[in-house]
């Protein structure tokens, strides 16, 4: 087509996929963490009181103590090419990109800290994307992750006078594609061990009680999500259970039970002295699998009795983890892509 004389430059059209994960702070130092958390735990999908009686309990006693202790918790991890979180999704953004062929464009953003969902739509519909797959890196669907990571993107468009258009990637948490890429990291982690464990722990992040109750599925989608892998693993496990945790309380509320650390604190007095922990509703690790489990996880462990602690690490930008993201993303393409 040609353009009349002075016409801005119009790009080729593309299709766009956002990879979205919960976030992370710029550097492990005080300052950072204190910015990160005020955006996160401002939101309302994460904390679920009144803003006029949540505010200055979070702007006084948590935003005063809480930074420097986690600050010193990223310091176990980070690496040096940043934060794992980002370093990993970066990673996956990266061996995802020409999977889906020309005119599909990879990209990745965080719900909270940078890149921002909001800058990262802007860029690709600069670019010339219009349609986009947004794809929350979330299992389990939450109102906490997935719900809020959708409502940021939706608020970005409803600032946009030419919107692209969008969809959104669905929970996988039951998917055969997912369940099947678990068991198959699984295997290989387990088989790497130089001993053979007790138990097997599958660790979940934890939410208020009080988010079943309301009606939120996630609790419903980790169970099922255990439960099929489980059942897949039935000859590698030869007998033993996967035991089912939830991992992060935070707060005095009332949290999913049993608790990661009561329970691996627990195992030894019952004669499991030998562990080996996942995290099947982390798609990239991060602070909460590689300093709350692989750290404390194993003090906690150890102190109790026990010999021998393993974390298996996730799927993350593993080839099996990138095989699953490109059959779950190409299927919700389709119609798009040829």
């Amino acid at each position: 087509m040609n353009l009349p004389a002075g016409h801005p430059a119009i790009p080729s059209p593309k299709i766009g996929v956002l990879l979205i994960n919960l976030g992370t702070p710029d550097a492990a130092d005080p300052p950072a963490v204190k910015r990160y958390l005020g955006e996160f735990l401002s939101d309302k999908r994460v904390v679920e009181l009144p803003a006029i009686a949540w505010q200055p309990i979070l702007r006084g006693i948590i935003l005063t103590t809480r930074p420097k202790k986690s600050a010193h918790a990223y310091q176990q991890v980070w690496r040096e090419d940043g934060s794992p979180l980002a370093a990993i999704t970066r990673a996956q953004s990266k061996g995802l990109q020409g999977a889906f062929g020309e005119g599909v464009v990879v990209d990745w953003a965080m719900r909270y800290g940078r890149p921002a969902i909001g800058d990262r739509i802007q860029a690709m519909k600069e670019a010339g994307v219009e349609r986009i797959l947004l794809a929350p890196l979330y299992p389990q669907y939450c109102a906490a992750t997935t719900a809020t990571a959708n409502d940021k993107a939706f608020a970005h468009l409803a600032t946009m006078r030419w919107q692209p258009a969008i969809r959104t990637l669905p929970p996988y948490y039951d998917d055969p594609l997912y369940i099947d890429a678990l068991k198959t990291s699984l295997e290989a982690g387990l088989a790497a061990l130089d001993f053979t464990p007790d138990a097997i722990l599958a660790s979940f992040h934890g939410m208020p009680q009080r988010t079943l109750e309301l009606g939120d599925p996630y609790h419903c989608h980790c169970r099922k999500t255990a439960r099929l892998l489980g059942e897949a693993m039935q000859e590698t496990l030869g007998g033993r259970e996967l035991i089912v945790t939830f991992q992060s309380r935070f707060g005095r509320a009332k949290w999913l039970e049993p608790a990661t650390d009561t329970v691996l604190e627990a195992l030894p007095a019952k004669g499991v002295r030998k562990v080996a922990i996942l995290a099947p509703g982390f798609s990239a690790d991060c602070l909460e699998t590689l300093e709350e489990l692989a750290i404390r996880g194993r003090e906690s462990f150890e102190g109790a009795g026990g010999t021998h602690f393993a974390y298996l690490p996730c799927l993350n930008d593993s080839e099996t983890g990138l095989a699953m993201l490109r059959a779950l993303l190409s299927r919700e393409l389709q119609g798009w892509v040829p």
